[in-house]
């Protein structure tokens, strides 16, 4: 079967037992360098989309993907609920609450975020029944101040279910300063973990009594939360519903709360995928050096291959193939053993843990208590695609230096 010269001669020199065995070694360890280096990119980088899908399902699921706000409180909220969800990308609106305090509890003082939420329709909308881990959301009644705080919060001040505690909030008034705090004595009827910073920071109390903290008329609510299909599209679903209602309702959606958290996630995975793409580099350097090797080594062959025909192209072409050979058997096994090692490894740190009876993610210190991992074929492509393009590029240079060679000048000591 025909088969051009420049693959059949490279493709014969990368299977060949050459005489310098150094340059065998060299080969080797690029294509191990090469194959290590794709094994690398492609478990961080699932790794750290299985960190920021975890951290998207916690935090996106406790906060709103959007809300709707009336410049004036919302007198009829079920009226308001019904247009937004004939949008397609909404699923559910459930009447929401939203104010800042301080929690206080025997001269211990702590920043909170306070959601009211309406318990028969908040888990349309959100995570938190399903990571109650004292209590219940239901136990949210109105008109009792009842609340749930997270389990940092308890912890921080030694809460437990039917401890009472005190919240502080700043109401505006006549008074010269223009601002009094009012308080507000609250029951602890639930503790939830998300496993996020919200679990020190966010806490809930039913709709009715957060309207009533707000001095808000019966029935008034001040905002309406949505949940959409694709989370990105929030911006622009909010702002059309907002649109479609009037002047009056302005819109607001997790970008602008959470948005900075996502995208410095995003950055980082960026910057450690161009880092690890180093180890890639020098393993295409290791091809450089391998074939200007192999080039000094086969002088007399190139030479010899000149004088019988052979054109500077397919000589070229030679060297060229042997260092893509190099690069593809090097980037198959690293895409192979990455994708099985990205897809076992919360198994394999698992075994670990148990071999070793030391805990790699102690669920004290970070919010999970496993390493989640989240293949994308996309990632594995563009990975394995850097490394072919790199180990091509590799190859130019020795090539170009084995097709000047002068056959005069290669056999004068031969």
């Amino acid at each position: 079967m025909f088969r051009p010269l420049s693959l059949y001669i490279g493709t014969r020199y990368t299977r060949a037992k050459r005489r310098n065995h150094f340059i065998s070694f060299i080969s080797l360890t690029s294509m191990i360098g090469l194959a290590l280096g794709v094994l690398a990119m492609i478990v961080v980088l699932s790794v750290m989309n299985g960190f920021q899908k975890e951290m998207s399902a916690r935090i996106l699921g406790m906060v709103p993907h959007a809300s709707l706000t009336g410049v004036q409180p919302l007198e009829d909220w079920q009226a308001v609920a019904a247009v937004a969800r004939q949008h397609p990308q909404v699923l559910a609106a459930v009447p929401f609450a939203e104010l800042e305090g301080m929690l206080s509890y025997r001269g211990a003082m702590q920043p909170i975020q306070l959601q009211g939420v309406d318990p028969a329709l908040e888990p349309q909308v959100s995570i938190i029944d399903q990571h109650m881990v004292q209590g219940r959301l239901a136990d949210l009644r109105a008109g009792e101040f009842g609340v749930v705080i997270g389990e940092i919060t308890a912890r921080r001040f030694q809460l437990k279910v039917g401890d009472k505690l005190a919240l502080i909030v700043p109401e505006v008034s006549s008074v010269p300063g223009g601002i009094t705090p009012r308080m507000q004595r609250l029951n602890v009827v639930g503790v939830f973990k998300v496993g996020a910073e919200l679990d020190s920071s966010l806490a809930l109390i039913n709709v009715a009594d957060a309207a009533q903290i707000q001095r808000l008329q019966a029935g008034q609510v001040p905002s309406l939360r949505l949940r959409v299909k694709d989370l990105y599209q929030a911006p622009q679903v909010s702002a059309a519903i907002a649109a479609e209602l009037g002047d009056g309702y302005r819109a607001s959606d997790w970008t602008l709360t959470q948005g900075s958290l996502f995208s410095a996630m995003k950055m980082e995975k960026t910057m450690i995928g161009l880092l690890l793409l180093l180890i890639v580099a020098v393993a295409a350097f290791n091809i450089i050096a391998t074939l200007i090797m192999v080039v000094a080594d086969k002088g007399a062959d190139i030479a010899i291959l000149r004088t019988l025909g052979a054109t500077p192209r397919q000589i070229m072409g030679i060297f060229m193939v042997q260092g893509t050979v190099i690069g593809v058997i090097g980037t198959l096994i690293g895409g192979v053993l990455g994708v099985l090692a990205a897809l076992n490894v919360s198994q394999l740190v698992g075994w670990i843990e148990r071999v070793s009876g030391q805990q790699v993610l102690s669920s004290d210190v970070y919010f999970i208590s496993n390493l989640p991992s989240q293949l994308l074929v996309a990632d594995v492509l563009l990975i394995c695609g850097a490394a072919l393009t790199l180990s091509f590029l590799a190859t130019l240079y020795p090539s170009w230096r084995a097709a000047g060679i002068q056959p005069a000048e290669a056999l004068r000591y031969e």
